[in-house]
């Protein structure tokens, strides 16, 4: 043991940058810093390794406190192909959605405040006047995000009471979020009908008793049952709850205002479809498919999104300023018929072949090292459409000198990290998800990580 050879906390702190540092921040974190870095080398003597000196010590309480200071998260390149990545953040905003977002953040704002009147407003006003017109529901609200607006629904609506679930549709979404857990918290008791493969809807109407509140549909956005299988559509649902005074209360997961089948994709549900059904309540997200930030949005009928309005729990999950805003500017984009156009996801997703192709070229024609452009697929992602891919071109690198992964490990260092993919010992780099002004930044880290 090497311990007498370790350098003292007061010797490290007067190292001139740790000194610096102690001066620019709060001196009690730095000497925190020092002891940590100095625990950690005596352990690292205690498995055989040497006793670092004084300026060793120095740069690893520098890197914390430069780690500890950076911004996060961080803006990544995302490369992979995978439109909505819920570990990159999932939708990109639209500019304006951007700006409108600055815009509140930046001073003040009549956020709930009714400036024709001078009297307190509603920060839901303007934006249950987009769901609205959007969905054709009779009323709107958005909360902070959708697992939120499924609690609040029903802790609003079916606390002590049941909530009939589909056996295949009681599922796990990401992250522990489980239906069961969130009916458990609402207080609501789940009763589940049918099978894993197969649910009818006498299912649900022998499952009614005094004690049933809601009959819940959740889209099962993120896996597909295929063969033997049945399940109910939204509209027969709505029939039996018609007929037994219980309301329909669905899940649709993505919130996609568009057609998907236009982009050779299956159908996805859209809330627009399950209000003109009948449902009372539509859950949806709003940064997958809707290409917002994130937020959970709820529309229906007024009775029932009103009740939810005035829970206690509607403003632990209200949603804030700047989300407020993105979402309404998002929104505005559909109203105008311009969603394809502005929204970064379906502007991805519009993406022509030909297209992808020259940019994947336009890449490769930048750098000095083996590569081809070939063909590939992309996917949605962010637990949308399943199984669903789209044809796209990408950049593959050969990676025999170093290796894919250390190929990979180098994109991620840079300034801008790049999140590409690996196939059979290849780095593919889909442009379809690469925006158009990171083309600079992302050639610069290719070029980083490919030198020799």
């Amino acid at each position: 043991m090497q311990f007498r050879n370790l350098p003292s906390v007061d010797s490290v702190l007067a190292n001139q940058d740790v000194a610096a540092a102690a001066q620019s921040y709060d001196r009690d974190w730095v000497v925190d810093l020092v002891r940590e870095a100095l625990e950690s080398a005596r352990e690292r003597i205690r498995q055989g390794g040497d006793p670092p000196d004084v300026d060793q010590v120095a740069t690893t309480v520098r890197r914390r406190i430069d780690d500890t200071m950076r911004a996060e998260p961080r803006q990544v390149i995302n490369a992979t192909g995978v439109v909505i990545h819920t570990n990159l953040g999932r939708a990109p905003l639209s500019r304006a959605a951007i700006e409108a977002s600055n815009q509140a953040a930046q001073g003040y704002s009549n956020l709930e405040l009714d400036l024709a009147t001078g009297r307190r407003g509603s920060r839901q006003a303007q934006v249950q006047s987009l769901l609205r017109q959007l969905t054709g529901a009779e009323a709107a609200l958005a909360v902070n995000n959708n697992a939120s607006a499924m609690l609040l629904g029903l802790t609003a609506l079916a606390s002590g009471k049941e909530v009939v679930v589909s056996r295949s549709e009681a599922v796990e979404i990401g992250g522990g979020f489980r239906v069961p857990d969130v009916l458990r918290q609402s207080g609501a008791t789940l009763v589940d009908v049918g099978t894993t493969n197969r649910t009818y809807v006498r299912d649900y109407d022998e499952a009614v008793t005094e004690s049933t509140a809601a009959f819940l549909k959740v889209h099962t956005s993120n896996f597909r049952v295929e063969g033997f299988t049945a399940s109910v559509d939204i509209s027969d649902l709505v029939e039996v709850g018609q007929r037994r005074g219980i309301p329909v209360l669905h899940d649709v997961g993505s919130g996609s205002l568009l057609l998907t089948e236009k982009y050779g994709m299956a159908h996805e549900p859209t809330p627009q479809e399950s209000i003109k059904d009948g449902a009372g309540l539509v859950f949806f997200s709003g940064d997958k498919l809707l290409g917002g930030p994130q937020a959970g949005i709820i529309v229906g009928k007024k009775d029932l999104v009103d009740l939810l309005a005035r829970h206690p729990l509607a403003r632990a999950v209200r949603i804030d300023k700047m989300s407020l805003a993105s979402l309404t500017a998002t929104l505005a984009h559909y109203l105008k018929g311009e969603a394809e156009r502005e929204i970064p996801v379906w502007r991805m997703i519009a993406m022509t072949e030909a297209a992808l192709k020259k940019r994947a070229k336009s890449w490769q024609v930048g750098l000095e090292c083996p590569s081809s452009v070939e063909k590939s697929r992309s996917t949605v992602g962010g637990g949308s459409l399943p199984g669903e891919t789209l044809p796209s071109w990408v950049l593959s690198l050969d990676c025999q000198a170093s290796g894919a992964e250390e190929v990979m490990r180098r994109l991620r260092a840079g300034s801008t990290p790049v999140i590409a993919r690996i196939e059979e010992d290849r780095v593919l780099l889909d442009p379809r998800t690469v925006l158009p002004e990171e083309d600079g930044p992302l050639l610069d880290a290719l070029r980083f990580a490919v030198a020799t």
